[in-house]
């Protein structure tokens, strides 16, 4: 199974950045093909935080677009959420620990733990800082699309 990252749902949704069209023929891909796919619980609120910042976008994705955008993710009927269990603790230890983690290399520390914990090996992003996390291999937009 493959995690997205949030720098390829923001890529996917904003037609102005130069990966927009790769990373849409990725979620396209992905939502659409029978395996199944997943995204990070907090992948979502870091989504709207990023379409939504006004320093971030001129203009910035109005909160009803950002909203709707996610609803169509989460309409896949081969999306898996990935939410913290019981083993989420030691593994965000773990993943913080090993990467010596801090500022905002926590956040991703979070999203490889939550990966670890649902068994999913490999993470779509554009965010090099994944490599330093073990069991979690990185796949870029310029990797090869899943089959169809």
């Amino acid at each position: 199974m493959i995690a997205v990252d949030t720098n390829v749902l923001v890529h996917a949704h904003r037609a102005e950045l130069p990966r927009h069209r790769r990373a849409l023929e990725w979620i396209v891909r992905l939502s659409e093909g029978g395996d199944p796919w997943a995204l990070p619980v907090f992948c979502l609120g870091e989504f709207i935080r990023v379409v939504t910042h006004p320093k971030l976008f001129d203009p910035p994705s109005g909160l009803d677009v950002a909203l709707e955008s996610l609803a169509g993710l989460r309409a896949s009927p081969s999306l898996v959420l990935l939410s913290p269990g019981p083993r989420y603790p030691a593994l965000l230890d773990e993943a913080a620990r090993k990467a010596d983690a801090r500022g905002n290399l926590a956040f991703d520390a979070q999203i490889a733990a939550v990966c670890r914990e649902h068994g999913v090996g490999r993470i779509l992003t554009e965010d090099r800082d994944f490599a330093r996390f073990p069991g979690v291999r990185t796949i870029t937009l310029d990797d090869d699309l899943p089959p169809t």
